[in-house]
């Protein structure tokens, strides 16, 4: 089963080009468990080989992306929030936890969003706190699009220089997601030592 949701998966990548590039990345960016990795990577390859455009993967990998996402937001500030105000207590969010929860993004929310996009696992799920706390619209499209992007450019430039040899990719693939992680840190470190400049 799961051979052919993977053989499904490349299919749609080559069949339907930007369009599958597309929907595909908006399904990652929900809840369903689509891996960009088999997406953008043989994407990349292709565009190696002359059959698609580099510059054309990336932007419907991060718009799909950004699709993906805001159907999360949206079902969590419209159902997700009223549903906790009201219920919440009996699955120990309290009405402070929300509070608390909120205070944060208010603060937060960009660096926070930008990160999560970039940890495999929690990247299609940092736009649900997104959408409860409310966070202001334009700064989750930004920095949603900022950190698909950037992980969109990522794999494909992978796939385009590797996509080929799979024993390379199973070789190096973990270098990725140090790397991504690494990178991320910095990210965190250097956004907590502005802020504690910032107050002092």
């Amino acid at each position: 089963m799961l051979h052919d949701f993977i053989t499904w998966i490349l299919a749609t990548v080559h069949d339907w080009g930007y369009t599958g590039i597309f929907i595909l990345m908006a399904l990652e960016s929900t809840v369903l468990p689509v891996p960009s990795e088999l997406v953008l990577i043989p994407a990349g390859y292709l565009a190696h080989q002359g059959q698609m455009n580099f510059g054309l993967i990336v932007l419907a990998s991060t718009v799909g992306s950004l699709v993906g996402a805001s159907l999360n937001y949206a079902a969590s500030m419209w159902l997700g929030r009223p549903f906790l105000e009201r219920w919440g207590r009996y699955f120990f969010v309290r009405p402070e936890l929300l509070h608390k929860t909120d205070v944060f993004f208010f603060r937060h929310g960009a660096v926070s969003t930008f990160t999560g996009r970039l940890i495999p696992g929690i990247r299609h799920l940092i736009s649900i706190p997104a959408g409860l706390t409310r966070m202001n619209l334009g700064a989750f499209a930004f920095y949603t699009s900022l950190g698909a992007g950037l992980w969109s450019l990522v794999l494909t430039l992978f796939g385009y220089f590797l996509g080929g040899n799979e024993a390379l990719i199973r070789e190096y693939q973990h270098f990725i997601t140090a790397g991504v992680i690494a990178f991320v840190t910095l990210v965190i470190g250097g956004y907590w030592w502005w802020n504690r400049r910032r107050r002092d």
